[in-house]
Protein backbone atom coordinates (compact mmCIF):
# COMPACT_ATOMS: atom_id res chain seq x y z
CA UNK A 1 0.00 0.00 0.00
CA UNK A 2 1.27 3.45 -0.92
CA UNK A 3 2.00 5.85 1.94
CA UNK A 4 0.31 9.10 0.86
CA UNK A 5 1.17 10.96 4.07
CA UNK A 6 2.95 14.32 3.88
CA UNK A 7 3.99 17.00 6.35
CA UNK A 8 3.59 20.76 6.12
CA UNK A 9 5.90 21.86 8.89
CA UNK A 10 4.52 20.42 12.13
CA UNK A 11 1.22 19.48 10.50
CA UNK A 12 0.73 15.87 9.38
CA UNK A 13 -1.66 15.21 6.49
CA UNK A 14 -2.90 11.74 5.53
CA UNK A 15 -2.51 12.72 1.87
CA UNK A 16 -1.46 15.86 -0.04
CA UNK A 17 -4.93 16.77 -1.34
CA UNK A 18 -6.96 19.69 0.06
CA UNK A 19 -9.42 22.23 -1.35
CA UNK A 20 -8.48 25.69 -2.44
CA UNK A 21 -10.03 28.41 -0.31
CA UNK A 22 -13.40 29.54 -1.63
CA UNK A 23 -14.03 26.33 -3.58
CA UNK A 24 -15.27 24.21 -0.70
CA UNK A 25 -18.06 24.46 1.86
CA UNK A 26 -19.89 22.45 4.47
CA UNK A 27 -22.53 21.41 1.92
CA UNK A 28 -19.99 19.14 0.19
CA UNK A 29 -20.14 16.84 3.22
CA UNK A 30 -23.40 15.54 1.72
CA UNK A 31 -21.61 14.06 -1.28
CA UNK A 32 -17.94 13.77 -0.26
CA UNK A 33 -16.39 11.74 2.56
CA UNK A 34 -14.46 14.61 4.12
CA UNK A 35 -12.33 12.19 6.11
CA UNK A 36 -10.69 11.13 2.83
CA UNK A 37 -9.02 14.53 2.37
CA UNK A 38 -5.62 15.60 3.64
CA UNK A 39 -6.96 18.86 5.08
CA UNK A 40 -9.85 21.31 4.77
CA UNK A 41 -9.28 24.92 3.82
CA UNK A 42 -12.14 27.31 4.51
CA UNK A 43 -13.38 30.20 2.44
CA UNK A 44 -11.62 33.36 3.58
CA UNK A 45 -13.21 34.82 6.69
CA UNK A 46 -13.08 38.57 7.30
CA UNK A 47 -13.40 40.59 10.52
CA UNK A 48 -16.96 41.70 9.73
CA UNK A 49 -19.80 41.05 7.32
CA UNK A 50 -19.05 41.43 3.59
CA UNK A 51 -21.55 41.39 0.73
CA UNK A 52 -19.03 40.49 -1.94
CA UNK A 53 -18.86 41.84 -5.48
CA UNK A 54 -21.72 42.76 -7.83
CA UNK A 55 -22.99 40.13 -10.25
CA UNK A 56 -22.19 38.51 -12.61
CA UNK A 57 -19.49 36.89 -10.51
CA UNK A 58 -18.48 33.90 -12.64
CA UNK A 59 -17.77 33.39 -16.34
CA UNK A 60 -16.43 30.43 -18.30
CA UNK A 61 -13.33 30.73 -20.46
CA UNK A 62 -11.51 28.23 -22.67
CA UNK A 63 -9.81 25.75 -20.31
CA UNK A 64 -10.83 27.66 -17.22
CA UNK A 65 -13.14 30.04 -15.45
CA UNK A 66 -13.17 33.61 -14.20
CA UNK A 67 -14.49 34.57 -10.81
CA UNK A 68 -15.00 37.85 -9.05
CA UNK A 69 -16.77 36.72 -5.90
CA UNK A 70 -15.27 39.40 -3.67
CA UNK A 71 -15.01 37.36 -0.47
CA UNK A 72 -18.56 37.54 0.91
CA UNK A 73 -18.36 36.71 4.60
CA UNK A 74 -20.57 36.54 7.68
CA UNK A 75 -17.67 37.71 9.82
CA UNK A 76 -15.37 36.19 12.39
CA UNK A 77 -17.91 35.83 15.20
CA UNK A 78 -20.25 33.71 13.05
CA UNK A 79 -17.29 31.70 11.78
CA UNK A 80 -16.06 30.80 15.26
CA UNK A 81 -19.55 29.95 16.46
CA UNK A 82 -20.69 27.87 13.47
CA UNK A 83 -17.94 26.88 11.03
CA UNK A 84 -15.18 25.70 13.38
CA UNK A 85 -17.55 23.40 15.35
CA UNK A 86 -18.85 21.91 12.09
CA UNK A 87 -15.41 20.69 11.02
CA UNK A 88 -14.57 19.39 14.49
CA UNK A 89 -16.51 16.21 13.69
CA UNK A 90 -14.04 15.27 10.92
CA UNK A 91 -10.52 13.90 11.17
CA UNK A 92 -8.47 16.04 8.80
CA UNK A 93 -6.81 19.27 9.99
CA UNK A 94 -8.78 22.50 9.54
CA UNK A 95 -6.93 25.34 7.83
CA UNK A 96 -8.65 28.72 8.21
CA UNK A 97 -8.16 31.27 5.45
CA UNK A 98 -8.29 34.86 6.70
CA UNK A 99 -8.52 38.17 4.87
CA UNK A 100 -8.52 41.75 6.11
CA UNK A 101 -8.20 45.32 4.89
CA UNK A 102 -5.12 46.33 6.88
CA UNK A 103 -2.02 44.77 8.47
CA UNK A 104 -3.49 45.54 11.90
CA UNK A 105 -6.69 43.67 11.09
CA UNK A 106 -4.72 40.71 9.72
CA UNK A 107 -2.87 40.55 13.03
CA UNK A 108 -6.13 40.71 14.96
CA UNK A 109 -7.57 37.88 12.83
CA UNK A 110 -4.53 35.71 13.56
CA UNK A 111 -5.26 36.00 17.26
CA UNK A 112 -9.02 35.48 16.89
CA UNK A 113 -8.76 32.25 14.90
CA UNK A 114 -6.03 30.70 17.07
CA UNK A 115 -8.51 28.44 18.83
CA UNK A 116 -8.87 24.69 19.45
CA UNK A 117 -10.05 22.95 16.31
CA UNK A 118 -7.96 25.14 13.99
CA UNK A 119 -4.73 23.52 12.82
CA UNK A 120 -3.25 26.31 10.67
CA UNK A 121 -4.00 29.78 9.33
CA UNK A 122 -3.81 30.59 5.63
CA UNK A 123 -3.17 34.28 4.98
CA UNK A 124 -5.07 35.48 1.93
CA UNK A 125 -2.82 38.33 0.79
CA UNK A 126 -3.31 37.43 -2.85
CA UNK A 127 -6.96 37.73 -3.89
CA UNK A 128 -7.11 39.70 -7.18
CA UNK A 129 -10.78 40.64 -7.03
CA UNK A 130 -11.13 42.52 -3.75
CA UNK A 131 -8.37 45.07 -4.20
CA UNK A 132 -8.67 48.15 -6.39
CA UNK A 133 -7.19 47.41 -9.79
CA UNK A 134 -6.33 43.88 -8.72
CA UNK A 135 -3.55 45.03 -6.39
CA UNK A 136 -2.85 42.59 -3.58
CA UNK A 137 -0.47 42.63 -0.62
CA UNK A 138 1.56 39.68 -1.91
CA UNK A 139 2.51 41.63 -5.04
CA UNK A 140 5.13 43.39 -2.93
CA UNK A 141 7.74 41.68 -0.78
CA UNK A 142 7.82 44.46 1.83
CA UNK A 143 4.05 44.41 2.27
CA UNK A 144 4.11 40.60 2.52
CA UNK A 145 6.74 40.76 5.25
CA UNK A 146 4.76 43.41 7.15
CA UNK A 147 1.53 41.40 7.26
CA UNK A 148 3.10 38.02 8.03
CA UNK A 149 5.42 39.40 10.73
CA UNK A 150 2.54 41.19 12.46
CA UNK A 151 0.52 37.96 12.47
CA UNK A 152 3.50 35.93 13.67
CA UNK A 153 3.76 37.88 16.93
CA UNK A 154 0.05 37.39 17.61
CA UNK A 155 -0.17 33.61 17.20
CA UNK A 156 1.78 30.39 17.69
CA UNK A 157 -0.39 28.60 15.12
CA UNK A 158 1.21 27.60 11.78
CA UNK A 159 0.94 30.37 9.17
CA UNK A 160 0.61 29.67 5.44
CA UNK A 161 1.06 32.72 3.20
CA UNK A 162 -0.99 32.48 0.00
CA UNK A 163 0.95 34.21 -2.75
CA UNK A 164 -0.16 35.80 -6.01
CA UNK A 165 0.92 35.12 -9.60
CA UNK A 166 0.20 38.78 -10.41
CA UNK A 167 3.69 39.97 -9.61
CA UNK A 168 7.04 40.22 -11.29
CA UNK A 169 8.78 38.21 -8.57
CA UNK A 170 6.88 35.57 -6.68
CA UNK A 171 10.15 34.31 -5.23
CA UNK A 172 10.77 37.68 -3.56
CA UNK A 173 7.39 37.49 -1.82
CA UNK A 174 8.02 33.86 -0.88
CA UNK A 175 11.35 34.79 0.71
CA UNK A 176 9.71 37.69 2.52
CA UNK A 177 7.00 35.42 3.92
CA UNK A 178 9.61 32.91 5.08
CA UNK A 179 11.73 35.64 6.69
CA UNK A 180 8.66 36.99 8.50
CA UNK A 181 7.90 33.63 10.08
CA UNK A 182 5.54 31.83 7.68
CA UNK A 183 5.56 28.05 8.04
CA UNK A 184 4.59 27.46 4.39
CA UNK A 185 3.61 29.31 1.23
CA UNK A 186 0.65 28.54 -1.01
CA UNK A 187 1.53 29.09 -4.67
CA UNK A 188 -0.68 30.62 -5.90
CA UNK A 189 -4.02 32.40 -6.18
CA UNK A 190 -5.78 33.15 -9.47
CA UNK A 191 -4.38 35.21 -12.34
CA UNK A 192 -5.96 38.62 -12.94
CA UNK A 193 -7.90 38.42 -16.22
CA UNK A 194 -11.12 39.37 -17.99
CA UNK A 195 -13.53 38.35 -20.75
CA UNK A 196 -15.87 40.34 -23.03
CA UNK A 197 -19.49 39.50 -23.85
CA UNK A 198 -19.70 39.65 -27.66
CA UNK A 199 -23.40 40.56 -27.61
CA UNK A 200 -23.11 43.54 -25.28
CA UNK A 201 -19.39 44.26 -25.76
CA UNK A 202 -19.22 44.69 -22.00
CA UNK A 203 -17.08 42.75 -19.51
CA UNK A 204 -18.61 39.42 -18.54
CA UNK A 205 -17.93 40.09 -14.85
CA UNK A 206 -19.66 42.75 -12.81
CA UNK A 207 -16.34 44.18 -11.66
CA UNK A 208 -14.75 44.04 -15.12
CA UNK A 209 -11.85 41.84 -14.06
CA UNK A 210 -11.52 38.73 -11.95
CA UNK A 211 -9.33 35.74 -11.24
CA UNK A 212 -8.60 33.07 -13.85
CA UNK A 213 -8.39 29.47 -12.63
CA UNK A 214 -8.49 26.01 -14.18
CA UNK A 215 -6.21 24.05 -16.53
CA UNK A 216 -5.20 27.20 -18.44
CA UNK A 217 -3.16 28.50 -15.49
CA UNK A 218 -1.37 25.27 -14.55
CA UNK A 219 1.85 25.81 -16.57
CA UNK A 220 2.24 29.29 -15.07
CA UNK A 221 1.69 28.22 -11.46
CA UNK A 222 3.77 25.07 -11.89
CA UNK A 223 6.67 27.27 -12.99
CA UNK A 224 6.17 29.46 -9.91
CA UNK A 225 6.23 26.44 -7.59
CA UNK A 226 9.45 25.22 -9.22
CA UNK A 227 11.07 28.63 -8.78
CA UNK A 228 9.87 29.12 -5.20
CA UNK A 229 11.06 25.63 -4.24
CA UNK A 230 14.57 26.78 -5.12
CA UNK A 231 14.19 30.05 -3.22
CA UNK A 232 12.80 28.99 0.19
CA UNK A 233 13.25 26.18 2.69
CA UNK A 234 9.68 26.11 4.01
CA UNK A 235 7.09 23.78 2.42
CA UNK A 236 5.11 24.82 -0.63
CA UNK A 237 1.47 24.01 -1.36
CA UNK A 238 0.80 24.14 -5.11
CA UNK A 239 -2.51 25.50 -6.35
CA UNK A 240 -3.53 26.07 -9.94
CA UNK A 241 -5.31 23.97 -12.57
CA UNK A 242 -5.16 20.62 -10.79
CA UNK A 243 -7.77 18.37 -12.39
CA UNK A 244 -6.39 14.85 -11.92
CA UNK A 245 -3.73 12.76 -10.20
CA UNK A 246 -1.02 13.36 -12.80
CA UNK A 247 -1.37 17.10 -12.26
CA UNK A 248 -0.58 16.44 -8.59
CA UNK A 249 2.48 14.39 -9.56
CA UNK A 250 3.80 17.31 -11.62
CA UNK A 251 3.36 19.73 -8.72
CA UNK A 252 5.10 17.41 -6.29
CA UNK A 253 7.98 16.90 -8.71
CA UNK A 254 8.26 20.69 -9.07
CA UNK A 255 8.79 20.98 -5.32
CA UNK A 256 5.33 21.18 -3.72
CA UNK A 257 4.66 19.11 -0.61
CA UNK A 258 0.88 19.25 -1.07
CA UNK A 259 -1.70 20.74 -3.41
CA UNK A 260 -5.02 22.56 -3.38
CA UNK A 261 -7.84 21.70 -5.78
CA UNK A 262 -10.39 24.31 -6.85
CA UNK A 263 -12.03 24.51 -10.27
CA UNK A 264 -12.16 20.70 -10.60
CA UNK A 265 -14.60 20.55 -7.66
CA UNK A 266 -17.00 22.92 -9.44
CA UNK A 267 -17.05 20.53 -12.40
CA UNK A 268 -17.25 17.35 -10.32
CA UNK A 269 -17.94 17.66 -6.58
CA UNK A 270 -16.11 14.40 -5.79
CA UNK A 271 -13.00 15.42 -7.73
CA UNK A 272 -10.70 15.54 -4.71
CA UNK A 273 -11.51 11.99 -3.61
CA UNK A 274 -11.05 10.77 -7.18
CA UNK A 275 -7.65 12.50 -7.27
CA UNK A 276 -6.60 10.85 -3.97
CA UNK A 277 -7.48 7.43 -5.38
CA UNK A 278 -5.81 8.23 -8.69
CA UNK A 279 -2.59 9.31 -6.98
CA UNK A 280 -2.44 6.05 -5.01
CA UNK A 281 -3.03 4.04 -8.19
CA UNK A 282 -0.35 5.99 -10.12
CA UNK A 283 2.22 5.33 -7.41
CA UNK A 284 1.24 1.66 -7.08
CA UNK A 285 1.67 1.08 -10.82
CA UNK A 286 5.20 2.49 -10.62
CA UNK A 287 6.11 0.77 -7.35
CA UNK A 288 6.53 4.09 -5.53
CA UNK A 289 6.13 3.31 -1.83
CA UNK A 290 5.84 6.87 -0.50
CA UNK A 291 4.38 9.91 -2.20
CA UNK A 292 7.03 12.02 -0.51
CA UNK A 293 9.58 10.33 -2.79
CA UNK A 294 8.12 12.42 -5.62
CA UNK A 295 8.72 15.80 -3.98
CA UNK A 296 11.33 17.89 -5.74
CA UNK A 297 12.24 15.28 -8.36
CA UNK A 298 12.19 17.93 -11.13
CA UNK A 299 14.39 20.42 -9.27
CA UNK A 300 17.94 21.09 -10.48
CA UNK A 301 19.28 19.72 -7.18
CA UNK A 302 17.71 16.35 -8.02
CA UNK A 303 19.42 16.09 -11.43
CA UNK A 304 22.41 13.91 -10.34
CA UNK A 305 20.13 11.34 -8.69
CA UNK A 306 17.82 11.44 -11.68
CA UNK A 307 20.69 10.73 -14.08
CA UNK A 308 21.87 7.87 -11.87
CA UNK A 309 18.41 6.28 -11.96
CA UNK A 310 18.26 6.63 -15.71
CA UNK A 311 21.68 5.01 -16.08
Amino acid sequence: MVDLGVRIGSLALRNPIMPGSGTFSEELARVVDLNRLGAYVTKSVTPGFRDGNPTPRVAETPSGMLNSIGLPSKGIDHFLAKTVPFYARYAAPLVVSVSADSPEDFAMMAERVSVPGVAAIEINISCPNIEEGGHAVAMEADATYDVVSRMRVRTDWPLWAKLTPNTGSATASARAAEAAGADAVVVANTILAMAIDLETLAPKLGTGTGGLSGPAVKPVILRMVWQCAQAVRIPIIGSGGIMNATDVVEYLAAGASAVQVGTATFLYPKAMVRIVDGLAAWCTERKIARVTDLIGRALPSAAPARRAREA
